[in-house]
């Protein structure tokens, strides 16, 4: 479920929501490095979330700080997060669902930072989206055991449960966003799943498209280079790069 086999044309074409949050991270980013195009200062200073200005009217930021990074390795480690653990979620919930609630748990996460952070308090990341994402997880381990293997179950409470106590031993991180956006994420996720989901047998394949005559997945060095994002993704959405 969660190490790609897909070319870069399958990944886009089977996973586009995806696909297109990535590349929204990387233009993003770019724009923020090339001052010619747009002023950096200008684009922190109108789309990165900041308490004050959103309880003056400015509700845009509760959306935008979900696309915008601080630098270079936090839209890295946070995109490599999204695609290792997005896609699965994507063909379960497909395209409507999945985007509602990965924007919905990203907003979510950015309201409890605006009620409960001081109003001088400012942010930018898609963690607590992808908080979001383990929360929907969570939900399937918890209530709909037919969408997610014993394997993969064991593998998301190991990195919920890591990357909570993480949250809390880390510095700089915006404990709110990660704690709320996991709750939403499960709350969220408990609505969704349970409403016309996609069997748990169709989703066999979806980490494996390429497999060997045997039946079992093919170990190609396309699935290494997965296999090292996936650990990259982990280390940096759990240290917080």
């Amino acid at each position: 479920m969660f190490v790609r086999t897909e070319s870069f044309k399958e990944f886009i074409r089977y996973y586009p929501i995806v696909s297109f949050i990535v590349f929204l991270h990387i233009l993003i980013y770019l724009l923020t490095v090339l001052p010619a195009i747009f002023p950096s200062k200008w684009i922190f200073e109108t789309f990165m979330g900041v308490n004050l200005y959103i309880v003056q009217g400015e509700y845009w930021r509760l959306v935008t700080p979900i696309f915008l990074h601080s630098g270079f390795p936090h839209m890295l480690f946070n995109s490599f997060s999204l695609v290792l653990f997005g896609p699965a979620l994507e063909r379960i919930l497909g395209k409507p669902r999945f985007i509602t609630l990965y924007l919905g748990a990203g907003i979510l996460a950015n309201v409890a930072t605006l009620i409960l952070k001081p109003l001088t308090f400012t942010h930018v990341g898609s963690s607590g989206a992808i908080f979001g994402l383990f929360g929907v997880y969570l939900a399937m381990v918890l209530l709909r055991k037919d969408l997610i293997t014993r394997e993969n179950s064991q593998v998301i409470l190991t990195i919920a449960v890591v990357g909570v106590i993480m949250t809390f031993v880390q510095s700089n991180i915006n404990i709110t966003a990660h704690i709320f956006g996991l709750i939403s994420g499960f709350l969220l996720g408990a609505f969704q799943i349970g409403r016309g989901s996609e069997p748990a047998d169709s989703l066999k394949n979806v980490s494996y498209r390429t497999r060997s005559t045997s039946g079992r997945p093919s170990f190609t060095p396309k699935t290494l280079i997965w296999i090292i994002i996936a650990v990259l993704a982990v280390l940096g959405l759990l240290g917080r790069f």
